[in-house]
């Protein structure tokens, strides 16, 4: 299968897979995202690989879901039926990659945002340059955070990390991220991917079985305490109709701050 926005590599048992939207700073467009599904669909085929590493640019590894992706908008477009439908592409695309046999590493170099998080948190380990940033800014879009990544981050930082990077949307760098437990490994600026294929390397030369056996029984306990991931779909549906959103998306082109609440009630003297 040829991919448009993908780089793909194999070297023995280890793919090395590429965003490669540069023009767009590999944001997540819903053509990206389909690419992505599939190829981790296609991947659980691939019997001789022990090891898949993702990684971006150089200067950047994802600006998240890209807003000015025409499809988008025919999407916002749609019956809420259909919309809700088509607004699970992002949980698939997370699903696909947490669900891959294959031990999965994220190599990240400069900055990862919002969707650019939630695909990363699905893997099994992540490596961030020292000034590689991570940064979650759905809640300063008007919408909630989604795609089942709550309950990922949830498991990888703990409750006090996970509201601070969400509640904030604040970029946090690759050295916060590692010593909340996001980050596994960081490197000096340029070295993400090196240290990915070497950790790959190692990973590869270990037995193939017990490796994917481990992995599963890791992935099968996490998700005993994951709950639906339809119920943030669902949020960020709900999300979508509010004027919150509607203000969050016209500042974030107009780039200006936004004017959260103006519709909220006045608060009362206690």
């Amino acid at each position: 299968m040829d991919y448009q926005y993908l780089e793909i590599k194999k070297s023995g048992r280890i793919i090395t897979v590429r965003l490669n939207r540069p023009e767009s700073r590999n944001a997540l467009s819903t053509d990206l995202m389909k690419e992505l599904h599939d190829l981790a669909l296609a991947l659980r085929d691939d019997l001789a690989a022990s090891v898949v590493v993702l990684t971006g640019g150089e200067k950047f590894f994802t600006a998240g879901v890209d807003l000015k992706d025409p499809k988008l908008t025919q999407i916002m477009q749609q019956p809420v039926s259909v919309r809700r439908r088509l607004f699970e592409m992002g949980p698939r695309m997370c699903a696909a990659w947490e669900d891959l046999p294959q031990i999965t590493i994220a190599a990240i170099e400069g900055f990862c945002l919002g969707g650019g998080v939630s695909l990363t948190a699905s893997l099994d380990f992540r490596i961030m340059a020292s000034d590689a940033v991570i940064r979650i800014p759905e809640i300063g879009l008007g919408m909630n955070y989604s795609w089942g990544t709550m309950a990922r981050l949830y498991a990888l930082v703990g409750p006090a990390w996970t509201r601070k990077w969400v509640l904030m949307s604040e970029a946090a760098s690759g050295k916060e991220a590692a010593e909340a437990g996001f980050a596994q490994w960081t490197t000096d600026s340029g070295a993400a991917l090196q240290k990915a294929l070497e950790i790959a390397e190692k990973i590869a030369a270990k037995p193939q079985a017990p490796v994917f056996m481990t992995k599963q029984a890791i992935n099968a306990i996490g998700k005993m305490h994951q709950p639906p991931v339809h119920m943030d779909t669902d949020q960020f549906a709900l999300s979508l109709l509010s004027e919150d959103f509607n203000e969050g998306i016209a500042a974030f082109f107009e780039k200006r701050k936004p004017n959260f609440n103006k519709d909220l009630p006045e608060a009362e003297e206690v």
